[in-house]
């Protein structure tokens, strides 16, 4: 699955798209399966019912993933940034310095495994398209979204994100 606006093709030449794992129409619903559930007044089969559970479930994972490297020109960090968000429409905000920048965002993956991989492309897969400094990831945080309401709720989480965008430090 491409992760940008439908129609839209990734700017450059011939680079590839970010990808992630393909959530299906299950992503709410198998947490709240039930063995004898009932769908418009007929039960699911065994067939139906076994093959529903080994279908992989999709979860949201919160993402924040921090770069840093050489300084370069705030305007073009703050572009580069905006052109980021602008091809990957799940952005929830941006913060920017000279030298580093954080980038906070809900990624869907069967797993923590898969959401990692595709945070850890992101960067790298948008530097040309976005023209993005060339700098490197120094951290990554995923977490679930239990754990990320958690640690909001008993106030200990990360800081509140600015407003969704892209802002300074």
């Amino acid at each position: 699955m491409r992760r940008a606006r439908p129609g839209a093709l990734p700017r450059g030449t011939g680079e590839r798209a970010l990808t992630s794992v393909e959530a299906g129409a299950d992503f709410d619903q198998a947490r709240n399966r039930a063995t004898d559930r009932t769908t418009e007044g007929t039960t699911e089969t065994p067939a139906a019912r076994a093959a529903a559970e080994e279908r992989p479930v999709s979860k949201l994972w919160h993402i924040t993933l921090s770069v840093s490297g050489v300084e370069s020109p705030l305007q073009e960090v703050r572009r580069g940034l905006e052109q980021l968000a602008h091809d990957h429409p799940f952005l929830l905000t941006s913060r920017y310095a000279n030298d580093h920048a954080e980038i906070r965002y809900w990624e869907e993956a069967r797993d923590l495994h898969d959401a990692a991989a595709v945070a850890l492309r992101l960067w790298g897969e948008h530097r040309q398209t976005a023209k993005l400094p060339p700098w490197e990831i120094v951290g990554l945080e995923v977490i679930d979204r239990e754990t990320y309401h958690q640690r909001i709720a008993e106030g200990y989480g990360p800081p509140p994100a600015a407003p969704v965008g892209v802002h300074p430090y």
